[in-house]
């Protein structure tokens, strides 16, 4: 038997779940328009083991979506797995967010695009197909109204998550197809520790740090006049 936390804090959807072989058997998430991780992440986790009535030496494993997404929100999440693994020494695993955020959707045919806002027209992106292998690996890239022709040519394309919102406007493709109301969570990822849990993929504790995708750049504050 594995017993798995999850901890989904890519975007802004703070989650977590508890999954026993992949199943979850409690989940607590929070998604209001706003980065509420730093004050909800830990009492989040607090109330899932209560609820299951287990306490955190009783896990097998600390599993984190490892990003793209927030700066911030990564940090947080990462910071929090990589001290329970340490306190507690579990095993780290790590999900990528767009291959979780993947699995929120299934479909027959055709391929899933999963998108994370990366401001103004600019998304973080993958491409998979109907058994969520991935066809084109993790991008940062701007979107116009040529984004994704290459695949949309060849049949229907699903964009689902919070870059893809955006996107509506400019990919007018017949074969487009948006998907509301879909984010990263901790939900999905409990299949996916599971598995990663069975192969030993883990993480170095020590050495593993989120996937950016791109360099954290910060805007300074701008000067009041009075």
């Amino acid at each position: 038997m594995a017993l798995i936390l999850n901890i989904e804090t890519a975007t802004k959807n703070c989650s977590v779940s508890l999954a026993k072989n992949g199943e979850i058997i409690a989940i607590k998430e929070m998604n209001n328009g706003n980065y509420s991780h730093a004050e909800k992440l830990h009492p989040f986790i607090v109330e899932i083991l209560e609820e299951a009535n287990t306490s955190t030496d009783k896990i097998d494993a600390v599993a984190v979506s490892k990003g793209p997404g927030s700066y911030t929100g990564l940090r947080i999440g990462v910071s929090a797995a990589k001290g329970l693994a340490f306190s507690f020494d579990k095993p780290l695993i790590s999900i990528e967010t767009l291959t979780s955020l993947a699995h929120a959707i299934k479909i027959e045919d055709g391929l899933i695009v999963p998108m994370i806002d990366a401001r103004r027209m600019e998304v973080y992106a993958a491409v998979y197909d109907s058994n969520y292998s991935k066809t084109r690996e993790i991008q940062a890239q701007i979107i116009d109204e040529n984004s994704f022709q290459d695949e949309l040519s060849k049949g229907k394309v699903y964009f689902l998550g919070d870059g893809a919102a955006k996107c509506k406007t400019l990919i007018t493709h017949k074969n487009a197809v948006f998907i509301q109301d879909k984010f990263p969570s901790a939900k999905e990822m409990a299949s996916l520790s599971f598995t990663k849990y069975k192969k030993n993929d883990i993480e170095d504790v020590a050495y593993f740090e989120p996937f950016y995708l791109k360099d954290f750049i910060a805007i300074p504050e701008k000067k009041k006049l009075f």
